[in-house]
Formats: structure tokens, C-alpha cells, sequence
């Protein structure tokens, strides 16, 4: 096996599919394994790992519904040669904060899947499982303060202040929630660097990017659709931007500059960097 998966945390307790899982896992996403490469027979990956075939089994199923590799009968298991696909977010965060230095730009609506995304990494800092050196989060999120294409009353598509307070404080929830679990890792000694820095943008925010270390980006789109919440009191009935089950596009890069994912993580690096740089402005969150 010319491959050689790394060892287990022999203080995993998650059950041995999801530990075999997320090793084999971790390979794709870090290209230890390449695109169309095989995976090391199911034999190979038993004696490897120490558990029955079965297991072995299991974990191959779950990364072919993840879209990290495809089964060939009578040829075995290759890692996936298309990158550019839909794919989960929160795995490909996990293996960021692997690195010393971890970098994340966000640009989006509230930031809410990034908190969620980053609960599973930040525990597993706290036990002492990943060790960065340093935590970089950039965010880019609309002026909730100034009149947006959306959320908007759906009578008559207008403005409405209510709701613009409304979304200001969801996105200012999240966003605090992540500076101060950022900040509580800093105070512990944990990692010596940590910083989040938050910008708006008059722009309506019609889609989320994340760009992860500088290596992998991905994108959605927010379909707009009717809704009805409550804001100041009120149960308003509007037009709303949805994106908790967006479908995000993963662009990775990889050893050729001229490849589509690698131009996708660049231009993405270089359209964040533009708005960031030019047209965005500094947000306070506690003054607000």
C-alpha cells in the first residue's frame, strides 16, 4: 500500500467507522491522497487500522455519500477527480484548524453556518486535540443600518426598518458568540493568536463565500423566498433571504495554477481582499 493513512487518536471516542471515516477523510481533503488516486483495498485498510472488514465498509460508504470518493466494481475505491462539486462545510473547516496559522474569510449574510461550523473544531481545541498557532477570521456582512433589496415586506417589496433591526441583531449574535469563543481560547493560552474582525457593505448580500486558509473556497447562493416572522412585536410577512440549506460549491487548490479550482480559490481570495480593502467599513460590535 503505497498510501499510508496517519494513525488514530487513540483517544477517540467516536465509534471506529467514523474514526477510519474521517482519516481516510482528512487524506482526500489534504491531497495526501490524489484526485483519481485508489484507496488501499479493503484487506490492506483492515490490517491498517485494527477493525473488522465490516467497519472498514461502513467508513468507505459514508465518504462516497460525503462525494470524497467513487466505488468501481471489480476496481476498487478512487478518490473523486472533480472538485467542484456540492459539498458540506463544517469537515473541511475541522481539517483548517489542523494548520499552525488557520485563516477564514466569510462574506455573507449573518455568519450563522459559520458558527455552527466552527463549534466542532473549537471543542476539540479546548480538549487539546488541535493545537493552531493562530486563528484569523475575516467577515463581510451587508449595513443592516441602510435600506437592503431584501428581507423586504412582501405587499409591496418595501423597506422596513423593523426588519432591518431584526436581522442586525441575528447577525450581531453570531458574530459576537464567535469573537468571544475566539477571545476565551486567546485568555486560556490555547492559541496564542486569535483575531475576528467584522466590515459592512451597502450591498445586498445575494450569496456566501468562504475561503479557508487560502486553499479551498466555497460558494452559495441565497434563493429568495416568501417568510413570515416576527420583528419589534410584529408578524410581518416578507420576502427573505434563505441560505441555512444553501448548496456550497467546493474550489480547491491543487498543483496546477492554471486549474479551475485553483483560479476559483484565487479569484475568491482576490474578491474578498477588494471588497475588504476598498468599500467595506469597520463595525463595532459592541457600540451598536
Amino acid at each position: 500500500m503505497t498510501f499510508v493513512p496517519d494513525p488514530l487518536d487513540p483517544d477517540d471516542d467516536r465509534p471506529p467507522y467514523e474514526q477510519v471515516a474521517s482519516s481516510l477523510g482528512a487524506a482526500v481533503r489534504t491531497r495526501k491522497i490524489a484526485p483519481g488516486e485508489k484507496l488501499p483495498s479493503q484487506k490492506e485498510l483492515t490490517e491498517h487500522y485494527g477493525f473488522a472488514r465490516a467497519t472498514i465498509q461502513r467508513a468507505l460508504r459514508d465518504l462516497e455519500d460525503e462525494g470524497l470518493v467513487v466505488s468501481r466494481k471489480g476496481s476498487g475505491v478512487f478518490v473523486r477527480s472533480r472538485t467542484e462539486r456540492p459539498a458540506g462545510l463544517r469537515p473541511y473547516v475541522e481539517q483548517a484548524f489542523a494548520a499552525t496559522d488557520v485563516t477564514i474569510d466569510f462574506a455573507g449574510f449573518s455568519s450563522e453556518t459559520l458558527h455552527g461550523a466552527l463549534q466542532e473544531p473549537l471543542d476539540k481545541i479546548r480538549i487539546g486535540r488541535l493545537t493552531p498557532a493562530s486563528i484569523k477570521v475575516r467577515i463581510l456582512v451587508p449595513d443592516m443600518a441602510v435600506p437592503q433589496a431584501a428581507p423586504v415586506r412582501r405587499e409591496d417589496c418595501g423597506d422596513d426598518e423593523r426588519l432591518r433591526s431584526r436581522m442586525h441583531d441575528i447577525m450581531v449574535g453570531y458574530v459576537r458568540s464567535i469573537r468571544d469563543s475566539m477571545a476565551e481560547l486567546s485568555h486560556l493560552g490555547l492559541v496564542p493568536e486569535t483575531s475576528v474582525d467584522v466590515r459592512v457593505h451597502s450591498g445586498t448580500q445575494f450569496f456566501k463565500l468562504y475561503v479557508i486558509n487560502g486553499a479551498d473556497a466555497f460558494f452559495g447562493y441565497y434563493p429568495i423566498k416568501p417568510n413570515k416572522v416576527v420583528a419589534q412585536g410584529d408578524p410581518i410577512e416578507i420576502y427573505d433571504l434563505v441560505g441555512k440549506d444553501t448548496v456550497l460549491f467546493h474550489h480547491s487548490v491543487n498543483d496546477s495554477d492554471s486549474s479551475s479550482g485553483t483560479q476559483q480559490v484565487q479569484q475568491a481570495g482576490m474578491w474578498f481582499d477588494s471588497v475588504w480593502n476598498s468599500i467595506a467599513r469597520g463595525f463595532d460590535l459592541d457600540g451598536h
